[in-house]
């Protein structure tokens, strides 16, 4: 499996090949460029690798710069923060990036994610890829929202469209609820993370445990004090209390 390393600075990538060789032995670095002009170079005669190592700011510009004149279609690690904005796309997208000093951990599981986002078709990472360009690019444009989930089931990861979710609910860990009622495990740390990546239109935080999505919801009454117990579709049959501050809002959004 052939990767790239793009990093200005040698320690940094002498460190990072290191690392990677010490977590996977099956990845071979077949070269590390250290500006867009040597990107642009190789590119010319290589074609993409598997992987992609990336820094985002180089000695002569940024990396994403060269998107503009160079076709990737391969999966990216960036291993730098650029902007919140930036950072939320790879999220949305399910491209990782490792802030410096980059931390064996967090690369590790960034290695992992790349081994099963080979499982996708070619054409998705393409697509993938190709949107993050688009809204790194854009940054003016609407936000984008989360249109598919990663969860595990067992030692294995699906992938879940957002029309296939009835809920999120929080417990000790995050859960992703199916609206055939199957209950997964996400990698989410805080609700409130989660919320920032989803569609208003579709999703709501009900509390500090659930977030619902509006093809879950089947009803709802108000009890005596105000407060609504919304029913979730079946085979869910669950209720989820809404205070009566969000009552309203909830209602709203019901349309």
């Amino acid at each position: 499996m052939k990767s790239l390393i793009i990093e200005d600075e040698p320690l940094v990538a002498k460190d990072l090949s290191k690392l990677i060789r010490e977590i996977d032995p099956s990845i071979e670095i077949i070269a590390q460029l250290e500006s867009l002009d040597a990107c642009r170079k190789y590119f010319a005669s290589n074609a993409s690798p598997d992987l992609l190592f990336m820094d985002i700011q180089l000695s002569d510009g940024v990396s994403f710069d060269l998107f503009q004149t160079v076709k990737i279609d391969c999966p990216i690690i960036f291993t730098t923060a650029y902007n919140e904005y930036a950072i939320r796309a790879f999220k949305v997208n399910g491209i990782d990036y490792l802030l410096k000093p980059i931390d064996k951990a967090e690369l590790s599981i960034a290695i992992a994610r790349f081994h099963k986002l080979k499982e996708s078709s070619r054409q998705d990472l393409q697509q993938q890829m190709q949107t993050l360009f688009q809204q790194i690019a854009n940054p003016g444009e609407k936000p984008i929202y989360k249109e598919r989930f990663t969860a595990h089931s067992g030692k294995s990861f699906l992938v879940i469209n957002q029309s296939q979710v009835a809920c999120f609910h929080k417990d000790s860990l995050i859960y992703l609820v199916t609206v055939d009622n199957n209950q997964y495990i996400t990698d989410y740390n805080t609700m409130e993370e989660l919320e920032e990546l989803l569609d208003p239109r579709y999703f709501f935080r009900a509390n500090r445990q659930h977030i619902l999505h509006i093809h879950g919801v089947e009803s709802y009454r108000a009890d005596v004090y105000g407060k609504l117990i919304v029913k979730m579709k079946s085979p869910l049959s669950t209720t989820i209390d809404i205070s009566r501050e969000k009552a309203q809002a909830f209602k709203s959004w019901l349309g």
